[in-house]
């Protein structure tokens, strides 16, 4: 066989073999709120481990049902760091002769590494300690910047939802409008386990008179809007959970102060209940309270990548300038 016959005869393995390395080298999207950790067998089953567990799969907070803020895998140290490509963050655990902690990013996955390292047990635990909200903080952003990336590929027309409240707001296509009025729209989202919505409105910046109950000026404001929201029978209005308090918070939304509330929906009178997310916007632009809620239906699901589907579309808002 002459060299020209052999070239010819390996070329398609050469083309076959570039074309998988070239396919390895696509970024994978990953799995949504999940870390790999990568800890010997030895420190995961023992005070480290818990320590990791208590940060990471503490329960997420204003859920109907119990789940885990993060789904975490175990790998023993033993692997290489790159092995592990299916996981959006990794967090690598182990001793060292100098206490470290050390934050990776990158556009492909993993899309994080964290390291932290300790002389001692006792020192791996503090180094979990001090920096664990840092951690979730970052990993939160990664998943709702993904979110938001995934869903401007296709988007709704932002035309009414623009010329009625001033704000651009990423709403992916799948969601249709269930209700329009003057001062209140409702969008909704069908899938195989449900449905999210999206509810925006706004209402006077006076309506707001007693700074010392927000809490309480929410939850009265949601309750007044939840009579557009119904079952099938009359007189089953949705309307905050009364069974647990929602949890309240203080943050930003485009730059402005923004009262975020977590918490139950039910229906009045009814079987259906879930999880929901509301932000109030103070928005002094437009003299106004700006309120963008999203809320689920998931009774045989997991509604936490649910509601981070809702919170990214939320946190996507920008709002006009006069």
């Amino acid at each position: 066989m002459n060299k020209t016959h052999f070239l010819f005869l390996i070329l398609p393995f050469l083309l076959i073999s570039c074309f998988r390395n070239e396919k390895q080298l696509e970024p994978v999207s990953g799995r949504p709120n999940t870390i790999s950790i990568i800890i010997d067998d030895q420190l995961w089953y023992g005070e480290v481990g818990d320590s990791i567990r208590n940060k990471f799969a503490s329960p997420v907070l204003g859920l109907t049902q119990e789940e885990p803020l993060f789904t975490i895998n175990q790998y023993p140290a033993r692997l290489l760091e790159g092995f592990v490509t299916d996981s959006r963050s990794i967090i690598v655990v182990k001793k060292a002769a100098t206490d470290k902690f050390e934050i990776t990013k990158s556009k492909t996955l993993p899309h994080n590494t964290f390291r932290i390292y300790g002389k001692s047990i006792d020192d791996i635990i503090c180094n979990i300690e001090l920096n664990s909200a840092e951690i979730i903080k970052v990993i939160r952003d990664s998943e709702i910047q993904k979110i938001q990336e995934d869903n401007s590929k296709a988007l709704l027309s932002p035309a009414i939802i623009k010329n009625k409240f001033h704000i651009d707001l990423q709403i992916p296509i799948g969601y249709e409008y269930m209700l329009h009025k003057k001062n209140f729209i409702w969008l909704k989202k069908d899938i195989i386990s449900g449905s999210t919505s999206l509810l925006v409105y706004q209402i006077p910046l006076h309506n707001f008179k007693n700074n010392n109950n927000v809490i309480g000026n929410i939850i009265k404001m949601r309750d007044s809007v939840g009579r557009y929201i119904k079952g099938r029978e009359a007189n089953t209005p949705m309307i905050t959970g009364e069974a647990y308090a929602p949890y309240f918070f203080t943050t930003t939304l485009d730059g402005k102060k923004t009262y975020e509330t977590k918490g139950a929906w039910e229906l009045k009178n009814d079987f259906m209940a879930g999880p929901f997310i509301n932000y109030a916007v103070v928005d002094k632009t437009y003299n106004r309270i700006l309120v963008i809620e999203g809320f689920c239906y998931s009774p045989s699901n997991q509604e936490r990548d649910l509601m981070l589907d809702l919170e990214a579309i939320i946190k996507s808002v920008k709002i006009d300038k006069r």
